[in-house]
This record gives structure tokens, sequence and C-alpha cells, in this order.
């Protein structure tokens, strides 16, 4: 295996991205609430797609940060840092919703509450989420339950034990030179999985084969950044106005796919292919794009917060919408102005929360292993 040339690479621009995509994903669950066309258009409604988003890229960092685990040992601290990383915010957030079921019975008779009772809300499907399974097909599982994001959390952790299972068996079997080609099958697979499930190409699927469309999109990013890593050195070489002609480009694709996405939603996994291109494309940092973001110190912050809003947002969307539209009696057309309200809501209890339960739980072990280059100052990370 070549040694890495992007070691010093931050991919601040990457870590942007996240954290706008997030929030366009917050606008998404809250458009049902909403009658505004600030937020009930063909953009939002289809933002949902975004979540592919974030596999491809947590596909891109853990092979920037995992290029080898030889053995069983190594594996065993992969998968250790990644419970680490992702699942206390998880704990907290299905604790929360928990709480919620709660309070709603003991306010009901003095605020109007909708679906009192959440069919999808049970003590069976709060132990799936508990051991995050609820992104695979269970009996007597009909949707997404509790903290309904975190079907994602659940494909995510997944496509981990899958990663490192196969890169454990690459490295012990001396076939790094074939990664590439494994990578290639696992994608494959996951796709002809999906499409027997619906005889299309369609991936937006979530409580039931949603594991199966976070491993697609995760080893989409590993191929993506195993193409990156190659041509890193010779690319980086171009004049910067083919950068930024990619960069225009790329993300008026995207935006004008992600409007058609009632449309292309049946052919769900072209939206792995533009996700690949604008992962590769921003990954280099050299367009005009790029620079303009990198100016912006609201968005390294969203980058930063990002799986926070992600984890947090549809809790206090509710909590938002009971005291503004049940108890306050606001209509649902005052959404216009109010999801501004909401999402500065949702930006400081993520900084809270990142800073008090993200990082404070933290896999403290400041040792190295088996070429993992895990630095919070340089490794995005790797969660949706």
């Amino acid at each position: 295996m070549s040694d890495l040339k992007t070691q010093r690479h931050r991919f601040e621009v990457l870590d942007m991205f996240r954290g706008i995509f997030a929030s366009l994903v917050f606008l998404f669950h809250l458009g049902p609430f909403a009658d505004t066309r600030i937020l009930n258009n063909s953009f939002v409604e289809n933002s949902d797609m975004f979540v592919d988003f974030f596999f491809v890229l947590s596909g891109f960092v853990i092979a920037y940060s995992y290029q080898s685990m030889p053995d069983l040992q190594s594996l065993k601290l992969f998968l250790t840092k990644r419970i680490y990383r992702i699942y206390p915010l998880h704990f907290v957030m299905l604790l929360a919703f928990a709480g919620m079921g709660i309070a709603k019975n003991l306010l009901n008779p003095y605020v109007k509450v909708n679906n009192l009772v959440n069919p999808a809300n049970t003590v069976y499907t709060f132990f799936t989420s508990l051991f995050l399974i609820n992104s695979t097909p269970l009996p007597g599982v009909k949707d997404v339950s509790w903290n309904i994001p975190s079907w994602s959390i659940s494909a995510e952790m997944i496509a981990y034990l899958v990663f490192g299972m196969l890169v454990v068996f690459i490295c012990s079997s001396k076939q790094i030179s074939r990664r590439n080609s494994y990578y290639l099958l696992v994608v494959v697979i996951s796709l002809t999985g999906l499409w027997f499930v619906s005889e299309s190409f369609q991936i937006n699927y979530s409580f039931n084969y949603g594991f199966l469309r976070g491993i697609l999109g995760f080893f989409t990013g590993v191929l993506c950044f195993n193409l990156f890593n190659q041509t890193n050195e010779a690319l980086r070489k171009l004049p910067a106005y083919l950068f930024s002609i990619s960069e225009i480009v790329t993300i008026t694709v995207i935006t004008t796919c992600i409007c058609k996405g009632e449309e292309l939603k049946p052919l769900g996994a072209i939206f792995e292919v533009l996700f690949f291109a604008c992962i590769f494309i921003f990954s280099f940092e050299k367009g005009i794009i790029s620079s303009g973001l990198k100016n912006i110190g609201l968005l390294k912050k969203l980058g930063q917060y990002s799986y926070s809003i992600y984890m947090t947002h549809a809790f206090l969307i509710s909590i938002f919408n009971v005291l503004f539209i049940r108890i306050i009696k606001l209509p649902p057309t005052s959404y216009s102005w109010l999801f501004i309200l909401n999402f500065i809501l949702i930006y400081f209890v993520s900084a809270w929360m990142y800073k008090n339960v993200e990082m404070r739980f933290q896999y403290k072990k400041s040792k190295n292993t088996n070429g993992g280059k895990e630095n919070a100052q340089v490794e995005l990370r790797g969660d949706i």
C-alpha cells in the first residue's frame, strides 16, 4: 500500500456540506407542519435524499482514517471508537423521546396533543432503536419510530461493521491490491439487494432496508476516497478554473436532481453517483465555491455541530410545534418565519450537545493503532 499523500488535508468544505445538508434535512422534516412555499416546495420536500450524502461522506472519511486493520484487535478498536462517537448522543435522544411520550400523556388534559399514541413507538421498537437494529426488516415494524433520523445511525453502524470485517480480511489475506474490487462488489451486492426489494434502483428506505442503503452509500464513499488518494497529486496541479467549473456544474446538477426528486427516486442510485462526484470534486477545495464557503465562519460551526443538528432536530421540531402551534395557536403559515426561530433553537441546543455529549464521551485512548489517524484536529467525523 502506498503512503497517503493527504495526511494534512482537513476537508473543511466537505464538513461544511455536512452541516448545510443536515440543516436541509431539518427543513424536510419541518415541512409537514408548515403551510408556506419556503418549506413546501420540491427542493425541500426531496431533501431527504441528502441522507445519502452523509453515507457517502462517512465512507470517504473512514477510508481516509483506516486504510488497514490487520487483525481482530484492530477491528475491535475501530468499532469501539465508532460506538463512542455515535452512540451517546443517540442514547440521549432516545431517552428524550421516551420522556416526551410520558409527558404527552400527562399534559393531554391541558394541551391538544396530536398522535397521543404513536403506534410505531412501542417497547419493542424502543429496544430495536436501543440496539441499533432499526434499519433492518423486523417482524411487526412498519414505520420509523422514536427519534426518526436514528435509523440512519443504525445503518451507519452496520456499514462500519461490514467495512471493518472486510478490511481485516483484505489485510490478513494480503489482497490489498484488490481491495477496490471487494469494495465495488459490496456496492453491487447492496444495490442488487435493494433491486429485489422494489425491482427498481430506488434507495430511499429507512426502517426496513435502510441498512442496505447505508452500506451502498458508505462503500461508494470508500471508493471515492481511494480514487481521490490515487489522483490527488496529479489532479491538484490542474488550474483552479477547472475546479470552479466542476464545482458549479456539480452543485447545479445536484440541485436540479433534488428538485426533480419525485421523478428520480425510482432511479435513486443516481444520487450515489452525484454525491460521489460532489465529494470527489470538493475534496480538492480549489474552486470558487470552496473558496467562498471557507470564508463563512457560521458554516464551519454548522459542520462541527452537524451530527447534533441531525440527531436533535426531530425532537425540537415537536417541542417547537407544540409551543407555537398548539399552545400559542399560531397558524401553519407562520412557519414562513418561525422556521428561523426553530433553527436558532436547534443550533444552540446542538452546540450544547456537541460540547457536553459528543465531546464528553469521545474515545479517550490516545494510542494510534494500525494506521488509524483519528485526530480531532484533522479528521472529519465518521458520522451521519
